[in-house]
């Protein structure tokens, strides 16, 4: 893992989950050029050693999408018993904006229904467990 570790020795990301007005959730399909490419994930990234989680989060959607998100809570952790590695878990909201992928790290922005996320082959492990945790927050199925 090429990512600074924190002071408990892991390493933290942040991801971020939105959905629009029709209950579709923003996902992403990750560049080429990153770890785990052509995997479709919620968008989000490492927490730098000193960033707030909230600070990083927001940051991690302007540097992916364009995006200027409001984090509205945490709704999730979840520590790899494999690698040391924990993601902190967010609702957010965008408002109507537009995703632009950055193509460094986002081949394209995803809309998906809740279905969608679960049934994609292509979908990342702990997507599930994470959407779970945004939709008994959001009280949506």
């Amino acid at each position: 893992m090429d990512r600074p570790r924190h002071s408990d020795g892991r390493v933290h990301g942040a991801i971020v989950g939105c959905h629009r007005h029709d209950g579709c959730w923003l996902l992403i399909r990750r560049s080429q050029q990153v770890a785990a490419p052509g995997q479709v994930c919620f968008p989000g990234g490492a927490i730098e050693p000193g960033e707030e989680r909230i600070t990083a989060a927001m940051r991690e959607l302007r540097e992916e999408l364009g995006l200027e998100v409001k984090i509205l809570n945490l709704v999730w952790r979840h520590d790899f018993a494999d690698r040391p590695l924990t993601l902190w878990g967010y609702l957010g909201t965008i408002g109507s904006q537009t995703p632009i992928p950055d193509g460094e790290e986002v081949d394209e922005a995803i809309w998906m229904t809740t279905n969608q996320v679960r049934t994609c082959s292509a979908v990342m492990a702990q997507t599930s467990e994470f959407l779970d945790a945004l939709l008994q927050t959001t009280g949506n199925t």
